[in-house]
């Protein structure tokens, strides 16, 4: 599966674009829309090399989830899996408990998991509250924009 336009939006509301190189919560180099390959202080980009990285960044999160998930999804929550693991990394998909609910069926527990992951540096963050509840919500069908 490929991610929709519809979960590239919700990561650019949550991510944000950043043209000049900064860092995020988690105390890493990050440019763009939450890249973070090879970036470092004093780096800079346009916003079509930001659109550009996204995409290529992209592709490797759409892979980890489709290696991942052992189960059919429909693309709201494949979405919603991109999203978490794109800001989350492929090894937390892998170790989650979240991970483990939804290959074992038990469907009705992933969008509450999902939640759990809202600290950075052990600290809760309110734009990771908001986030991983929009994840819910998009993983579950529903309207996420007003989180």
């Amino acid at each position: 599966m490929k991610i929709s336009q519809e979960g590239i939006n919700l990561i650019k509301k949550f991510e944000g674009c950043k043209l000049e190189a900064y860092k995020c919560a988690a105390n890493v180099w990050t440019i763009g829309y939450g890249s973070t390959k090879g970036v470092k202080e004093g780096d800079s980009i346009t916003q079509e090399e930001a659109e550009n990285l996204l995409m290529k960044d992209l592709e490797v999160f759409e892979d980890a989830v489709n290696k991942a998930v052992q189960r059919s999804i429909v693309q709201c929550q494949f979405d919603a899996l991109v999203s978490w693991t794109f800001n989350l990394g492929a090894g937390n998909l892998n170790s989650s408990t979240m991970l483990k609910k939804l290959n074992n069926q038990e469907y009705d527990e992933v969008a509450s998991q999902m939640k759990r992951w809202n600290k950075a540096n052990g600290k809760v963050l309110e734009g990771l509250v908001r986030r991983r509840e929009a994840e819910a919500l998009l993983y579950e069908g529903k309207e996420w924009h007003e989180v």
